[in-house]
């Protein structure tokens, strides 16, 4: 099942499937990724790769994409040369309630290097999440061997996968009372929103279950509704001069990214403190 996030109709289109994605599946949400060259403001030393090359390459290597996104921008002339972001997993990470995911970002505009990052993909919530700053954050510039070093890099993101499942696993071990829960909510508010003006949005929101599942009162559980309930949005409240207003999901790629890092950093600090 395909399933296109209308949640990214602002700032991004996103596609997440349950079965790996078809190189046309990816063209249809983001055309940057299938580019054929680079954006006219790009000089002779740019070493322009498409992205398709090297997904290709990875595909070799046992890497499939499950999910894709791409920025919207102003300018339909850097449509096809825009951020674009890929989640893909190695036949050896698929499987059980979550799944080790490689993040892979890259532009041809000069907006972005190609970049690769952890992920992790929570089946219950069809929701992915980004595994801080300490476990993986590999760049490979536009020059050289560009294909060759984002396989090295992606193998390498692979290999960082066991502190980020070290991680996860000290996370549902750790009990938090009420008081522990309320106060990870509140820290997460003030990651996303500005200081000094309320938020528009209670700790308690952002701590409601939307399934069962996810009643249990452990660190790793409160930080996946803290997640789910802040990145996709949709929660009724107040705005600061009293109206009502509905937070919106963060779409924006870069914004989900480095909200979605913060989080997990924010937890796994919890669980240090707490160890």
């Amino acid at each position: 099942m395909n399933t296109l996030a209308s949640s990214f109709s602002r700032n991004a289109v996103a596609l997440r499937s349950d079965h790996p994605l078809s190189n046309d599946e990816i063209a249809a949400v983001a055309p940057s990724i299938l580019a054929h060259s680079a954006h006219e403001s790009r000089s002779n030393r740019y070493s322009y790769i498409p992205t398709v090359d090297v997904l290709d390459a990875l595909r070799k290597e046992g890497f499939q994409p499950f999910m894709v996104c791409q920025t919207r921008v102003r300018d339909d002339a850097r449509r096809a040369y825009t951020k674009h972001m890929l989640r893909l997993r190695h036949a050896d990470q698929i499987g059980g309630r979550e799944a080790n995911e490689i993040i892979l970002l890259n532009s041809h505009d000069g907006t972005s290097s190609y970049q690769m990052v952890a992920g992790m993909f929570r089946f219950v919530c069809q929701n992915g999440m980004v595994c801080g700053d300490t476990v993986s954050d590999i760049r490979v510039p536009h020059k050289g061997d560009v294909i060759g070093q984002v396989i090295d890099g992606a193998f390498k993101v692979l290999d960082n996968f066991e502190e980020a499942t070290q991680q996860r696993e000290g996370m549902a071990t750790t009990a938090l009372d009420e008081g522990e829960q309320t106060a990870f909510a509140r820290a997460a508010l003030a990651l996303r929103y500005d200081e000094g003006k309320p938020a528009p949005i209670t700790e308690q929101q952002l701590l409601a279950p939307r399934r069962v599942e996810d009643r249990a009162s452990d660190l790793w559980t409160t930080f996946n509704r803290v997640q789910e309930n802040m990145i996709g949005g949709g929660l009724h409240g107040r705005s600061a001069n009293g109206r009502a207003t509905t937070t919106r999901a963060v779409t924006g790629i870069d914004q989900n990214i480095r909200l979605n890092r913060a989080l997990w950093v924010l937890a796994d600090e919890l669980r240090r403190l707490r160890g």
